[in-house]
């Protein structure tokens, strides 16, 4: 009977055990169902096409800072600083590539190793570490990625040309070796900042796992599509405030500085609207039809805004002027740069020709109650910095005499 019994429970042990098990590996798989295995970019979603173009693409928007830029500059100063500002443009691309290598792509475009992830990126990738010819990067496709190598050389032609742009708003008026030591702290502190804050994600493909992997301002839903904020208003504030600060050339109003080669001015104006195809269109990612509706936003939208400012001169001058219609031209590219991939051809007419002529005011007329406004705001607390009576040299620390 004892022999029986213990048999018995022993069976019945048996059962339960691998009945257990049973239940176990099922709940296993309903956990492997219902938490997939994290997405892993592989090299069967990278497009030969989409990777051409994006390197076609950089080579234009480094040609939009030299030489174009450095043209356009060099044609508006007097002769005897031309070559000045050509060196300055010059140099800044060299040392801006530099600091992109070293800590640029990794601050603008990581989000770990940093205590505020929303606003900067850490370290992890500085000196270009863990990125090679396997390394991916995202687009804005899903299941579409480009080497992570092409992307940090379009995005470091960004970060060359914005502080080049700065040099416009006091040119003739800064020393050479304050002018470098500023482009690396004001790309270290203010372009990689605005770059992360806007432009990074970690892309479409990680939304569902990491929703709030973002910059600051990718998060709040900011739409820039090429560079509005990051270069354009980023370089424009920098270069007022630098130009307020530092003040007119010596002579202003007193003696002309007329430019001396609209040759070069045009040439370098021309350079810029065929790089700017590759700024703007480029900024796609893909050769799609996002990145067509960019090429043909940046070809109307400019030709609207040269054509506006011809006009508003003819009718108010009597005749255009070539130096006028340069100016338009760089106005229209950078009003629909922001735009570039949202708006229709329609519209980025109308934001040319608009932008043109606001420009034109701006520029050809001393008592604006705006210009005064934002001139009155930016430098209130700026000129602080200067003594009443400075006459030092070297100039006051933090300060550019």
């Amino acid at each position: 009977m004892i022999r029986k019994f213990t048999l018995a429970a022993g069976a019945l042990g048996a059962s339960l055990f691998a009945a257990t098990a049973a239940l176990a590996q099922d709940a296993a798989e309903a956990v492997a169902t219902a938490a997939p295995a994290a997405f892993e970019p592989t090299a069967e979603m990278v497009n030969k096409g989409d990777v051409a173009w994006m390197m076609v693409a950089t080579a234009f928007v480094l040609m939009m800072s030299v030489p174009a830029l450095a043209l356009f500059y060099g044609g508006l100063v007097r002769t005897k600083n031309m070559l000045s500002v050509l060196m300055q443009v010059l140099t800044i691309v060299c040392v801006a590539s530099l600091v992109w290598f070293a800590w640029g792509y990794s601050m603008a475009f990581t989000s770990t190793g940093t205590p505020f992830p929303k606003l900067f990126g850490g370290f992890d990738k500085a000196f270009l570490q863990g990125v090679d010819v396997t390394t991916l990067a995202a687009t804005f496709s899903n299941g579409v990625y480009l080497p992570e190598l092409v992307f940090v050389m379009f995005q470091m032609t960004f970060a060359c040309i914005t502080p080049a742009l700065i040099v416009g708003a006091f040119a003739e008026r800064v020393k050479f070796t304050p002018l470098i030591l500023f482009v690396v702290g004001w790309l270290t502190l203010a372009y990689f900042p605005i770059a992360h804050m806007v432009w990074y994600w970690a892309g479409p493909d990680f939304l569902p796992s990491a929703p709030d992997d973002t910059g600051l301002l990718w998060g709040w839903g900011a739409l820039d599509f090429a560079g509005g904020t990051v270069v354009h208003i980023n370089a424009g504030v920098a270069g007022l405030i630098g130009c307020l600060i530092i003040g007119p050339r010596l002579g202003f109003k007193n003696e002309p500085m007329p430019p001396h080669s609209l040759v070069m001015t045009m040439i370098g104006a021309s350079l810029l609207w065929i790089g700017w195809f590759g700024f703007n269109a480029g900024s796609a990612l893909e050769s799609n039809a996002f990145a067509a509706l960019a090429f043909v936003n940046t070809f109307v939208a400019t030709a609207a805004a040269g054509v506006a400012w011809a006009v508003i001169e003819q009718v108010r001058h009597g005749k255009p002027s070539l130096l006028g219609a340069a100016s338009g031209v760089v106005a229209g590219l950078v009003a629909i740069t922001p735009a570039a991939g949202f708006a229709h051809p329609g519209t980025a007419i109308i934001l040319g020709a608009v932008a043109s002529g606001v420009c034109f005011v701006f520029v050809t007329t001393e008592n604006v109650a705006g210009k005064l406004v934002v001139a009155r705001i930016l430098a209130s607390g700026l000129r602080q910095c200067r003594t009443d009576n400075d006459t030092s040299d070297p100039p006051t620390v933090g300060c550019i005499n």
